[in-house]
């Protein structure tokens, strides 16, 4: 059989025109969308938890500009203005002493906040630091590791903060150090977990064939790939702290007068429980408000960064 064929002949390439699969509505344009941008938008969405975290930041406003617009001196003792009831003058009224109750909470709110904010961060630090290093090594040192954060997860938390504040004495040097000690458990386990997951990327046994330094492999490729949940423990741990806080003040193991705090003011409050109800509800009713806005802004922090939530 023949096989006839045709010479080869050269096509303009100008005249041939590809014919889009996809039409694309004029005036508008197509680009993708970021796992931090679309944790945004349904973060924005959460009607709730964006409202915690309104609240909070108002909290945080008043607790830094209340004592200048109330212009009272937190621990001036007035003997004649003691027990006072909430007035336009003394708008949370004045405690045994005399002293302004809305100064005092206003300080009250920063202390406790600023045990918590830097309790918490200590903790996700060292935690994050500790999970990274025994998932990177792994072997023997991952499992002594590993048993050292199951001897921490085994005590209570609370219990073994007040032997560390009985033994080291009282102070907020102790404290913070106390409340790193029982927080920092839960985030070495998460991080050791998404860093085995991660050593075996391809970015990663790179940077470890070029010599790269340890603490350059964490900062450039585990902390980026862990920061939602470091985020979502951060949500957790604050609120923990600040109840842990308030807890030893009120036992007389946390911070001690003339300084004042959440627990301090709860404290004094309960003696005048009965006589003066309002100095115990008043910094009741705010550390409620604070650890509740917390945990309901962790829980819609969960939920904006989880990519598998949908509402």
């Amino acid at each position: 059989m023949d096989i006839k064929t045709k010479p080869f002949s050269f096509v303009n390439h100008r005249s041939i025109t590809i014919q889009p699969e996809l039409s694309v509505i004029p005036g508008t344009t197509t680009r993708s969308i970021g796992y931090w941008r679309a944790s945004g938008r349904k973060f924005l969405r959460d009607r709730l938890a964006l409202a915690c975290a309104v609240v909070l930041v108002t909290l945080v406003f008043i607790a830094l500009l209340g004592p200048l617009l109330s212009a009272a001196d937190p621990n001036q003792l007035h003997v004649n203005l003691q027990n006072l009831a909430p007035s336009a003058e003394h708008w949370f009224g004045t405690d045994r002493l005399g002293r302004d109750l809305f100064t005092r909470t206003c300080l009250g709110i920063r202390v406790s906040l600023a045990v918590a904010l830097v309790a918490t961060t200590l903790a996700i630090v060292f935690g994050t630091v500790y999970g990274m290093v025994m998932a990177f090594f792994g072997g023997w040192l991952d499992s002594l590791l590993m048993r050292v954060i199951e001897i921490f997860n085994s005590l209570p938390s609370l219990l073994v903060t007040m032997i560390i504040m009985t033994v080291l004495g009282n102070g907020i040097n102790t404290m913070l150090f106390a409340l790193t000690i029982t927080s920092w458990s839960g985030t070495a386990r998460q991080a050791r977990g998404l860093v085995l997951q991660l050593r075996k990327s391809d970015y990663v046994t790179a940077a470890i064939m070029l010599n790269t330094p340890l603490w350059k492999i964490m900062l450039k490729h585990f902390v980026p790939n862990i920061m939602s949940i470091l985020i979502l423990d951060i949500g957790q741990s604050i609120p923990a702290n600040i109840f842990a806080e308030a807890s030893l003040s009120f036992l007389g193991l946390g911070i001690q007068a003339p300084n004042t705090s959440l627990g301090i003011l709860i404290q004094a409050g309960q003696d005048q429980m009965l006589q003066h109800p309002s100095q115990l509800y008043i910094p009741v009713i705010v550390l409620t408000i604070i650890v509740l806005a917390f945990n309901i802004l962790g829980d819609g922090l969960r939920d904006a960064l989880d990519p598998k939530f949908k509402k």
